[in-house]
């Protein structure tokens, strides 16, 4: 089936408007079902893709229709859905009992004991879990806590269909998948990576270069397990340009490419789009207790979240016409706002001026009654408008008084297209949740560590620590910020602040990385730049991978 979907609370999204397409299906019932003899387990048919796709694989087999009853098995929760792939069934001679209407956990529950399947193929929902009704949600909860997984609520619920479903294969079975290519790099995918690595003796993941769901800025790949492999035994990414491309994939080609070793532990996937050597390389420098992380010089934290940007967020002339100028605070809000490696007052001025939101709304925190009659006039405006109705609004005391204000040392990017940078706040102003807010330790020279940052080892850990979707954009956490390493510079004279600045301001970016990985990664920390060319190569692998992506995705 597979729903792209993420926040929907439509019930009847819950089927999937995104079903897999034709060459999909077809190449994963071919690299999966190798002998008439098998049985398959398809655990979302939806309206009967992957099912239609597996009979015809059989019938390629050499099983006739009469042979096919007892061979699949397919589940479909919403009864529409069921009835279509029934039909698709019944079409080859099949009966109603291919296709169980049911909840696949129910389903799973109910079955023997020993019952097993030596395939499982599919495109589970693509569900957050919260989303998921509660009833069907408590039965994975418990499913899942038997194989010593415990979801979060950031869980999607692919991840239960994925684990519950392979917990169901025989001896020497065969898992193919449709799965989020989030699987490479969320956290609440840590555990099912692990599990996959021990589950599974070899792992082979096809991955796109072109988003192939019409309509959905969903990065999908095709997950391909198996339980026992003769040789080979760990994981390798094929990389194709489109669907038409796997057209024309041989599945015997798959089978003879090498594979990379696989890490038992929680880390992210992305670096197996990596050579081996580059891969090495990355795992080396990762356990090098000289590179400290910048969490160990920093603290990051969301910025301000105001709950209603239209309302608090105010350009200079309106705060002018509004008579609000005591009651604003200065803050950034996009990352085209901060060009440099500095915020100085005057790019508060630049900024206001191109004429951006610059100024926070922020009237005293007082009962309506007792504020100035300029700010009461304001939140009227903004009651008859509604803005007082949105969650995050409503929920606090005063609806009107924003949290957490605080202004911080410096920021880090949030969102990044080309590469990650934190600025040094020169310029007193804040940033809303769109822009991170950082807070540097005592002792830590600001100007240094931004400095620092710029340098092609932090670049190369910045695309395996953050998280890419379909979009191209590399997105950050706090927490994934201050897990990237830095090599810190110890002389403030090692580089020129201003130098540097002004190139970030140019764009000069290669320009920058080059003075810098000079100075700490060669002269200080004794890196060749044979070894720092390696970090570069890593970094522009992984962001050409992400943004051309996005350009095919336009």
């Amino acid at each position: 089936m597979g729903v792209a979907l993420g926040g929907t609370k439509d019930i009847d999204k819950l089927r999937g408007g995104y079903y897999t397409p034709k060459p999909i299906a077809d190449f994963i019932c071919r690299w999966a079902i190798r002998s008439s003899a098998e049985t398959v387990l398809e655990p979302s048919c939806g309206d009967g893709n992957f099912i239609e796709a597996a009979i015809q694989r059989f019938l390629a087999l050499g099983l006739t229709q009469t042979e096919l009853l007892g061979h699949l098995q397919g589940v479909e929760l919403m009864e529409d859905e069921a009835a279509k792939a029934k039909a698709r069934a019944e079409g080859y001679g099949l009966n109603s009992t291919t296709i169980a209407n049911s909840d696949f956990f129910r389903f799973v529950r109910d079955l023997p004991a020993e019952k097993r399947y030596d395939v499982v193929v599919g495109n589970p929902p693509f569900i957050r879990y919260q989303n998921f009704p509660e009833k069907h949600r408590s039965l994975a909860i418990t499913l899942m806590s038997e194989y010593g997984i415990i979801p979060n609520k950031l869980t999607n619920i692919w991840v239960p269909f994925l684990v519950i479903a392979a917990n169901r294969l025989a001896e020497g079975g065969r898992l193919g998948m449709v799965i989020p290519a989030e699987l490479f790099q969320v956290k609440y995918a840590a555990d099912t990576r692990v599990f996959l690595s021990h589950f599974f003796q070899r792992i082979t993941i096809v991955t796109f270069t072109k988003l192939v769901f019409d309509g959905i800025q969903q990065e999908v790949v095709l997950l391909l397990c198996e339980k026992a492999a003769a040789d080979n035994h760990g994981i390798r990414v094929v990389e194709l340009l489109s669907l038409e491309a796997l057209l024309a994939l041989d599945v015997a080609k798959i089978q003879e490419a090498p594979v990379k070793v696989l890490d038992h532990s929680r880390e992210k996937w992305t670096k197996y789009f990596l050579d081996i050597d580059e891969i090495e390389v990355m795992r080396r420098t990762k356990a090098d207790a000289s590179i400290r992380t910048c969490g160990e010089y920093m603290q990051v934290d969301v910025g301000i979240v105001t709950g209603r940007n239209e309302f608090f967020m105010l350009k200079s002339d309106k705060v002018a016409s509004l008579g609000l100028s005591d009651h604003v605070q200065r803050v950034v809000s996009k990352s085209p706002q901060l060009k440099g490696i500095v915020f100085r007052n005057q790019d508060f001025t630049d900024n206001s001026d191109d004429q951006n939101p610059t100024h926070l709304f922020v009237p005293p925190n007082l009962a309506f009654d007792e504020l100035p009659a300029v700010c009461q006039d304001y939140i009227k405006d903004g009651e008859a408008q509604e803005f007082n109705t949105g969650y995050k609004c409503k929920i606090r005391k005063r609806w009107y008084i924003t949290p957490s204000l605080s202004r911080p040392h410096g920021f880090a990017l949030r969102q990044v297209n080309e590469f990650p940078k934190l600025i040094v706040n020169e310029g007193e102003a804040s940033s809303t949740d769109t822009i991170h807010r950082v807070r540097f330790n005592p002792g830590v020279n600001p100007q240094l560590a931004v400095v620092s940052f710029l340098n092609s080892l932090t670049f190369a850990f910045s695309e395996i620590l953050g998280r890419s979707y379909g979009g191209g954009v590399l997105t950050f956490e706090p927490t994934e910020v201050e897990e990237l390493p830095l090599p810190m510079l110890l002389r403030t004279d090692a580089v020129d602040f201003e130098e540097i600045d002004q190139l970030m301001r140019e764009k000069k970016v290669v320009q920058a990385l080059d003075i810098v990985d000079q100075a700490l990664l060669v002269d200080q920390l004794g890196y060749t730049w044979e070894e720092v060319l390696a970090f570069r190569s890593v970094w522009k692998k992984l962001s050409g991978r992400r943004i051309g992506r996005k350009k095919k995705a336009e």
